[in-house]
C-alpha cells in the first residue's frame, strides 16, 4: 500500500518528536550542566544564543534543503554509536568536558543518518556553530591563562614605557609610581576569546564568500581578543596614573568592558571589509 504525502506527515513528526525526546532523556544532565554554566558565568552567557542562531541559520536554508535528495546513511549511525560511547566514557571517567562535545557529534550523526551527506554539507556551519556553546575545558583554560597573562602584561608595559610613563612589570603585575595593577585572568584575553571567535565565525559565514576569507576572519578573533585586552590594561594604567582614579571598580569596570568589546567589533568589521575587498579584487579565489 502506498502512503500519500499527507499521510506520511504525521508519521514524520511523531518520529521526529520521539528522536528529540530520546535525545533530551539521554543528555539531560549535560544540558542542565550547560544551562548552569551559561547562567552562572558571564563569560559563557552567549551560550543561550547559540542554539537559536543555529536554528535561524538552518531556517535560512529551508528552500535549498527542500530541493535536496534525502536518504538514510549508515555512516550517521556509526557516528551516533561512537558519540554515545564517548559520552558514557566521559561520565564513567569523570571527564565531563567530553560530554557536551559527544552530544554535538550525536546531533551530527542523527542528521547524517536521517538525511544523508547532501544535507550535512549544506548544514555544516549551523551544526559546527553548536560547538561554541561548549565552555573551554578547564585543563586548556588553566594551561593557556598564565602565558597569555604574561604576554599581555609585557606588551602593555612596553607600550606604556614607549609613551614615557615610568612603569615596569614583574610577572603579571604592572607597577606605576602611585599604583600597582594586576593583570588578572579576565585581562589575559582568553575569557573574551570564545565570544569574539563566535562572532568572527558568524560574521564570516554571513558576510563573506570565500572559504579562506571566512577562515581568516575566524582566526583573527584570537589576536583581536589579545589586542583589545592590551588596550584594556593600557587604559587602566593611563587613567590610574594621570587621573588617580580606580576604574577597576563599578560602574567603571563594566563601562570599560563595553568599550573594549566595541573595539573588538570595530577590528572585526575593519578586517572583514579588507577581506571583502580582497574577494572583489581576486574573485577567482574560492
Amino acid at each position: 500500500m502506498h502512503l500519500s504525502n499527507n499521510s506520511k506527515a504525521p508519521i514524520f513528526w511523531i518520529g521526529l518528536f520521539l528522536i528529540a525526546a530520546c535525545f533530551v532523556l539521554a543528555f539531560h544532565s549535560t544540558i542542565n550542566g550547560l544551562l548552569n554554566t551559561w547562567s552562572g558565568n558571564e563569560d559563557y552567557s552567549h551560550g543561550f544564543l547559540i542554539i537559536p542562531v543555529s536554528l535561524f541559520l538552518i531556517w535560512r536554508k529551508r528552500q535549498d534543503l527542500a530541493k535536496l535528495k534525502k536518504y538514510s546513511s549508515t555512516s550517521g549511525l556509526a557516528i551516533i554509536v561512537m558519540s554515545l560511547f564517548f559520552y558514557l566514557f566521559s561520565k564513567f571517567a569523570g571527564i565531563l568536558t567530553l560530554a557536551p562535545i559527544a552530544m554535538v557529534f550525536t546531533i551530527w550523526g542523527i542528521v547524517l543518518y536521517l538525511y544523508g551527506y547532501q544535507v550535512i554539507k549544506h548544514l555544516a556551519f549551523p551544526l559546527f556553530f553548536l560547538f561554541f556553546m561548549i565552555p573551554i575545558p578547564s585543563q586548556i583554560y588553566a594551561s593557556l591563562t598564565v602565558p597569555l597573562q604574561l604576554l599581555v602584561t609585557k606588551i602593555s608595559t612596553g607600550i606604556l614605557a614607549f609613551t614615557g610613563m615610568p612603569v615596569y612589570a614583574e610577572g603579571n603585575l604592572v607597577f606605576l609610581p602611585n599604583n600597582k595593577l594586576q593583570v588578572v585572568n579576565a585581562c589575559s584575553g582568553l575569557r573574551s576569546m570564545t565570544s569574539i571567535l563566535t562572532l568572527s565565525a558568524l560574521f564570516g559565514y554571513l558576510l563573506l564568500n570565500s572559504f579562506w576569507s571566512k577562515s581568516l576572519l575566524f582566526l583573527s578573533g584570537i589576536p583581536i581578543s589579545i589586542v583589545v585586552n592590551i588596550i584594556r590594561i593600557v587604559l587602566l594604567a593611563v587613567v590610574s596614573h594621570f587621573f588617580t582614579m580606580d576604574i577597576g571598580t563599578e560602574p567603571f569596570h563594566s563601562l570599560l568592558g563595553v568599550t573594549v568589546f566595541i573595539f573588538a567589533l570595530v577590528f572585526l568589521f575593519v578586517f572583514k571589509s579588507l577581506l571583502s575587498w580582497t574577494e572583489k579584487v581576486t574573485p577567482s579565489v574560492s
